[in-house]
């Protein structure tokens, strides 16, 4: 389970498992928003941890809107599409995982260093984004949201 901010990038979650039904989504999730606040919305996939009654439960019990897209329709949650990508190719397809424990030790270093050390540096050729915006700017996901502050 990968959970992305939109406004910086930033990787708020990863959770790793064999399998991780909608208990493990909305624990998660409380996690995060004990951390940062309530979202408005989450955007998600038409997936069977997302579409369970429990975690519809949960969104209207913290009045947080699910936002599902079409399916077949990744590239409407564009940025974690992206963000997944990054995931498989600088940290999940470099290491041979001996335990959960360890995968889920090595995902939470790793996202330590994509929020604060590595730049979300804009693609060369980009895709204009609904908001009109481009790539955060070369800055790393912490560094943007400082500057909303």
């Amino acid at each position: 389970l990968n959970v992305l901010d939109d406004f910086n990038r930033e990787g708020l979650c990863i959770e790793v498992d064999f399998s991780l039904p909608a208990e493990r989504v909305v624990r998660s999730l409380n996690q995060i928003i004990e951390w940062r606040g309530q979202p408005q919305a989450i955007r998600v996939d038409n997936g069977p941890e997302y579409v369970s009654g429990k975690l519809m439960e949960w969104a209207e019990k913290h009045n947080v809107r699910l936002e599902y897209i079409q399916p077949g329709k990744p590239q409407q949650n564009a940025y974690i599409e992206r963000y997944n990508r990054t995931v498989r190719g600088e940290w999940l397809g470099q290491y041979i995982f001996e335990t959960i424990e360890e995968a889920q030790d090595q995902a939470t270093e790793w996202l330590w260093t994509y929020n604060n050390e590595r730049p979300n540096i804009p693609l060369t050729v980009c895709l204009q984004t609904v908001a009109g915006q481009r790539g955060i700017g070369g800055i790393t996901p912490a560094m943007k949201l400082k500057t909303a502050a």
